[in-house]
């Protein structure tokens, strides 16, 4: 049998935005059904490599490419992608104000039969009772990290096979994180790959295996445990102050 092609291959990537290069000469390669960190600090370029991988289009490649399940979509637009079956949660989370829960959640959902319960297993996998969720209006009265919960319910939703996880912890309390870590730790029977992007080595410890980035550049690959414990002591991941 044949080498398995990788879901996602990222060569040579170089990305410039407003001029500067942010991204330097990366290279990645990730397995189906595999979930992935990049671990770096604020300011690295693991956002930018998110944005470029989803297709934005104020992230100019100035060299390289982007190869999903094998084929070059360096060129394709967000919903070529999104068709394909890319999914991203960004950072902030969802501000569709005004709609009920159970509507956002009904938008990308493919199972068109008995939908309030589809919605309300998947409000449940992330820890919110559908019974006082599903109904309620998105707005202000919403946590940040409710609208979180919210966001990855309705992403799972969508069945994607390739979901990039922007900071998943960015507004939640200890509490959530905690049940987005276990909730994660289970995806592998969703048929889905999950990019996991962190700047905390407690988020990333989850993952099967860790590309550390560094001033847009590649710092090391490597097993979980190994490339954990190189983060830990490196003072060029650790002690450099990134704008």
């Amino acid at each position: 049998m044949g080498k398995e092609t990788p879901i996602l291959k990222v060569e040579n990537l170089s990305i410039y935005k407003s001029g500067k290069k942010i991204l330097n000469n990366l290279n990645l390669s990730i397995k189906k059904g595999e979930m992935f960190g990049i671990l770096g600090s604020n300011g690295a370029g693991k956002s930018s490599l998110a944005y470029a991988i989803m297709g934005l289009k104020n992230y100019s490649i100035n060299s390289g490419k982007i190869l999903y399940e094998g084929r070059d979509i360096t060129k394709w637009s967000i919903t070529e992608r999104a068709k394909k079956g890319i999914a991203l949660s960004w950072q902030e989370p969802i501000r569709f104000e005004g709609l009920k829960v159970k509507e956002y959640l009904e938008i990308g959902i493919k199972d068109k039969y008995n939908k309030r319960n589809k919605c309300g297993e998947y409000l449940k996998l992330f820890g919110l009772n559908p019974d006082l969720y599903l109904d309620r209006i998105i707005d202000e009265t919403l946590s940040g990290g409710e609208r979180k919960r919210i966001e990855l319910a309705s992403i799972f939703l969508s069945e994607p096979k390739l979901i990039i996880l922007d900071e998943p912890d960015s507004g939640i309390d200890i509490h959530g994180i905690e049940n987005i870590k276990k909730v994660l730790k289970n995806t592998k029977s969703y048929n889905t790959t999950l990019l996991l992007i962190t700047h905390q080595k407690e988020i990333a410890d989850i993952s099967d295996r860790i590309a550390i980035i560094c001033d847009g550049s590649i710092e090391k690959i490597g097993e979980t445990k190994e490339t954990l414990g190189y983060f830990k002591k490196c003072e060029k991941c650790m002690g450099k102050t990134f704008v």
